[in-house]
């Protein structure tokens, strides 16, 4: 896959690192997937970044052109304008779009935006909105896909994209195989909140909660239920568990049991109706149905896909 980073006067080093760090290093060694990897810019050289060193940009925009994945890190001069030759560039990408942080702002201004849902960081999200009006702005969320654009909340939400359309383009196993080698987690709903106002401590329980109801997916797990393991009220508990995930139990087992599900298609030649008893959802029939709605395509069609070689596949 052929993958750019844009840059222009100034870069936020740290959102350029997490692009680089998920397309731009080798580790065909470990199995994964290589990318051809470029900076680009309106110039060649040297290009401060907001850190205090500089990095070296090589390419120039026409590399914006051909690229199937474009990326624009966080945009560090949101007060000055962005030059129309960026923009341009950006107008006539024909892959899919990501933007990091305030590189959303980039993408509003050349128009990618207008009619469409997006997301940054929340600090950003009221100035986005006022200047942009057409653009729909979520600031609640990690990462909002919209057609071929996709924006991201910042820093690490960031991670979060990059490893999402990862999964979109190699599978659950290489986006997982990844996450790990970051030490990251491999899976962040985009619809997770960017934050949480009440983070519940860890003597709560809630992280052994979580990790118990991991290992029992293939149980009916209601909130009432859950609850009482909790030893909380049904309301206590939602409310408490949201402030702790940042989504609610619904959202989150949905969340895990797809991404199980992905997992055992991905690497077992078990049928679909036994993969959906493996993950909780009781029959084929809902599996199919959520794995659409997430996915798009059947299980089948993703097994077929993204099946592993030791699968088979």
């Amino acid at each position: 896959m052929d993958v750019v980073a844009v840059v222009g006067e100034r870069v936020a080093a740290f959102e350029l690192g997490i692009v680089c760090q998920v397309f731009g290093l080798d580790r065909s060694d470990d199995g994964l997937p290589t990318h051809d990897f470029a900076v680009c810019g309106v110039r060649t050289g040297l290009v401060p970044t907001t850190s205090g060193f500089s990095v070296e940009v090589t390419h120039g925009l026409d590399r914006i052109r051909t690229a199937d994945l474009v990326t624009v890190p966080a945009w560090p001069t949101l007060d000055a304008p962005i030059a129309p030759a960026v923009l341009d560039a950006l107008r006539h990408a024909t892959g899919t779009i990501l933007s990091i942080c305030s590189g959303a702002f980039a993408l509003a201004a050349a128009g990618l935006l207008d009619g469409r849902r997006a997301t940054t960081h929340w600090q950003f999200a009221d100035l986005l909105r006022q200047r942009y009006p057409q653009v729909t702005v979520d600031p609640g969320v990690l990462y909002v896909a919209d057609g071929p654009i996709l924006t991201s909340a910042g820093a690490a939400a960031g991670i979060d994209a990059c490893l999402h359309l990862v999964r979109e383009h190699h599978g659950a196993a290489t986006a997982n195989a990844l996450a790990r080698r970051m030490v990251v987690p491999a899976y962040r709903e985009g619809g997770q909140a960017q934050y949480v106002d009440m983070p519940v401590p860890a003597t709560t329980g809630f992280a052994e909660l979580l990790d118990w109801m991991r290992e029992h997916l293939d149980e009916p797990l209601t909130v009432p239920a859950l609850a009482a393991r909790a030893h909380m009220s049904s309301r206590t508990f939602a409310r408490r568990f949201k402030e702790t995930t940042g989504a609610t139990p619904h959202r989150w087992l949905l969340d895990q049991r797809l991404q199980y599900a992905e997992h055992l298609l991905e690497t077992t030649d078990l049928p679909v109706d036994a993969v959906a008893g493996r993950v909780g959802f009781g029959s084929g029939d809902t599996l199919r149905h959520h794995f659409a709605a997430r996915r798009g395509v059947s299980p089948h069609t993703y097994r077929r896909t993204f099946a592993s070689s030791t699968n088979g596949g």
